[in-house]
């Protein structure tokens, strides 16, 4: 793989030392040992396979020293190859064994003892080279004659020529025998770089300075190093002359690697990675991190880069609490990027998390199973702990801690913890994991709150009740108090949130996730959302068709709105329907609600009756709004993200938030939005469109 002596000149300096290189002439590797010595270099590279350290049989040779020298391998003038020259220093080691019993052997124990001592000594010794990508094992014979036989003593070395490696680059030598009698040398050395490439900051852009001739053609790339799998390359353009090329720092990470090579026949391609350490690269590195849900239990770790990490699971409370690690009895499980992990889970909830930590820092947390089964429920997670002799605890975790059950204690679980053990005793709590030390189960609390409303409620409707006979005595001043009261009712019906049907087209998997990305986060708000994600089996019991018109009769009478969410395959459902007014059954899958409810939303948008009932909305670089029938424009269409504070307000109304609280509410949607959008636009293993790295990112030349 030559290279011009121009770039090996740059490379090395024009010094007296570099001037004195040794240059070889030709492309066969060769050997060549200290006087008194000989040695043979075989044919053809073997595998790198050192073995098992065994005992010596007596004197052996042995590596002591390993020395390295840089030569040129030149096969023109002005074309050399930078290659290291590897030197093995041997030494006689062990001794021989004396006889137990001279008499036992008699004359002939003496003659036999004394041909070995007389002879020569024979090894086999292995050098082994790795500089990435090459990785190359050599075997080397030495003979060292009887007169040179010194125990402990040093005999000579032996000299190999070369091996080829790239400017730049870290080779890393190991040297032993074989069989193995000792432990292996090994030395590791860096070469010489390329100080025409160097890598400055200025500011939040970090720039690549080429410094190099302007009739110089060479090509440059950029790529993501694994260490697990090929590279993958990122960007790569073919440049003549100085060049400056600017990266953001968004775009750095630990294994962004800058690969040089002059545009010749078999040119040597040097490759240095120098963002390692960089801190901005480290945090970009688990900012573009993502817990991806597989299936219901199993799940990946995407990042561009290795790192480590470790993952377990934690149990998040609604409220803000933090999320509380189940460590133990669960325990914490090594994470590598990109391989599939399962959890032993015989259920999932979507109030259970993945924390993943480096370095014992939490990095990273995502609540995986949210999109999917609903926003986070009002549960207690209790602790089964089974001990020897079929002893059990139960306690159940809470902020404070894990409250033991039955308990004297003033948390919300001790005081519930009587209905608590008779619910799992009865079988309506739900179990999510069972070994033989414990087990976890999830225990809804609705009820016991629901039972504690309607006591609040009565309690009301009997001071209610009793002020109305107080203000029947009080003729004068009746109208004010029931002003007063109709207020008050008001205000309870606004804080539970107006109600919201969301239909849409089942187009696929990912687009079902997306949709119930959008679901959980509008539950956030003061919103009442109804999909049928979240309804499956009430909608299998009932029909498409019946679910459909039980919500929205429930809906619009409520004051609610229905949202149609459109995707290309809804506008497709759509058009057919407004030509053929019916459209095959069996196209689409048995839970299609947005199918089913076409038969009735149609008359609401032909009789007029649609405006302020209903909400488009699509999503951006998906759908755009004028791809939307003309028919069901007649109510605002909304773009999202782009335009979510408008389309909040329209699901808010007529009781609208103030434009400040509107826009704060925005971003918490897009926060909680734009990881769904982020894997249903930008798959993993892909770049994203437009976030390329350098000029011209994307178009590989």
């Amino acid at each position: 793989m030559p290279v011009t002596w121009f770039l090996l000149s740059l490379a090395l300096g024009r010094s007296p030392i570099v001037l004195s290189l040794e240059r070889l002439v030709g492309p066969q590797d060769a050997t060549h040992c200290s006087p008194g010595l000989s040695c043979h270099l075989w044919d053809s590279d073997i595998l790198c396979l050192p073995g098992d350290i065994v005992p010596a049989p007596g004197p052996v040779l042995a590596p002591t020293h390993l020395q390295t020298e840089l030569v040129l391998r030149c096969r023109k003038e002005t074309y050399c190859d930078l290659c290291v020259r590897v030197a093995v220093h041997l030494a006689v080691h062990g001794h021989w064994e004396e006889p137990e019993d001279e008499e036992k052997f008699g004359g002939a124990a003496d003659s036999g003892v004394e041909e070995p001592r007389n002879a020569s000594l024979q090894a086999q010794v292995v050098l082994s080279f790795q500089a990435y990508p090459t990785a190359r094992c050599v075997l080397l014979e030495v003979q060292v004659p009887a007169a040179l036989v010194q125990f402990g003593q040093s005999v000579g070395s032996v000299v190999y020529d070369c091996f080829e490696a790239a400017l730049g680059s870290e080779v890393r030598i190991w040297s032993y025998t074989q069989p193995r009698y000792e432990k292996e040398l090994n030395l590791t050395q860096q070469l010489p770089a390329l100080p025409w490439l160097n890598v400055s900051a200025d500011g939040d852009n970090v720039h690549l300075v080429l410094n190099v001739s302007e009739e110089q053609h060479f090509g440059l790339s950029l790529y993501w190093n694994q260490v697990q799998g090929p590279p993958k390359p990122r960007w790569h353009k073919n440049l003549t002359g100085p060049q400056i090329i600017t990266l953001n720092h968004t775009d750095l990470v630990p294994c962004l690697c800058i690969q040089v090579w002059p545009l010749e026949p078999d040119s040597v391609r040097t490759n240095i990675c120098p963002f390692r350490e960089d801190p901005r690269a480290h945090q970009n590195l688990w900012r573009a991190a993502r817990l991806r849900l597989l299936t219901l239990q199993s799940w990946l770790l995407d990042a561009p880069c290795s790192l480590p990490a470790e993952a377990a699971l934690c149990w998040q409370a609604p409220g803000g609490d933090p999320c509380q690690p189940l460590v133990p009895p669960l325990s914490w499980e090594n994470v590598t990027v990109d391989k599939v992990l399962e959890f032993p889970l015989l259920k999932v909830h979507p109030n259970l998390c993945v924390q993943v930590n480096s370095w014992e820092k939490l990095q990273l947390q995502e609540c995986l199973w949210a999109d999917s089964l609903g926003p986070l429920k009002d549960d207690v997670l209790l602790l089964e702990t089974r001990g020897p002799q079929d002893n059990r605890s139960l306690c159940a975790l809470e902020p404070s801690g894990c409250t033991s059950l039955p308990s004297k204690a003033s948390t919300r679980a001790a005081r519930l913890g009587e209905y608590l053990l008779q619910d799992l005793q009865s079988g309506q709590c739900l179990q999510l994991w069972d070994d033989d030390l414990g087990a976890l189960w999830a225990c809804p609390m609705d009820k016991y709150i629901h039972k504690r409303w309607a006591l609040l409620w009565l309690a009301c409707l009997l001071f209610a009740a009793a002020l109305s006979l107080i203000l029947l005595l009080k003729k004068d001043h009746a109208k004010g108090w029931l002003r007063l009261l109709k207020q008050d009712v008001r205000s309870g019906a606004a804080a539970r949130g107006r109600a919201a049907l969301l239909l849409y087209s089942a187009d696929d998997s990912g687009f079902e996730r997306l949709v119930g990305a959008l679901a959980s986060a509008l539950c956030q708000l003061p919103l009442r959302v109804a999909v049928d994600l979240w309804s499956r089996r009430e909608m299998s019991a009932q029909g498409p068709v019946a679910w459909f018109h039980a919500q929205r009769r429930q809906t619009l009478q409520e004051g609610g709105v229905v949202v149609l969410l459109f995707s290309p395959g809804a506008v497709a459902l759509c058009s057919e329907w407004l030509q053929d007014g019916v459209s095959a059954p069996g196209a689409h899958g048995p839970h299609d609600a947005f199918r089913a409810s076409l038969s009735c939303v149609l008359p609401d948008f032909l009789q007029g009756r649609a405006p302020g009932r209903y909400v488009g909305a699509c999503f951006d670089r998906l759908l755009h709004p004028d791809s939307v029938p003309a028919l069901f424009r007649t109510v605002p269409v909304f773009s999202l993200p782009s335009q979510l504070p408008d389309f909040l307000g329209a699901l808010q109304q007529p009781r609208a938030p103030r434009p400040g609280r509107l826009q704060e509410r925005a971003e918490q949607v897009s926060r909680a939005l734009q990881p769904a959008l982020d894997s249903y636009f930008h798959p993993p293993g892909t770049p994203a469109p437009g976030r390329g790295v350098g000029p011209g990112a994307g178009d590989g030349t």
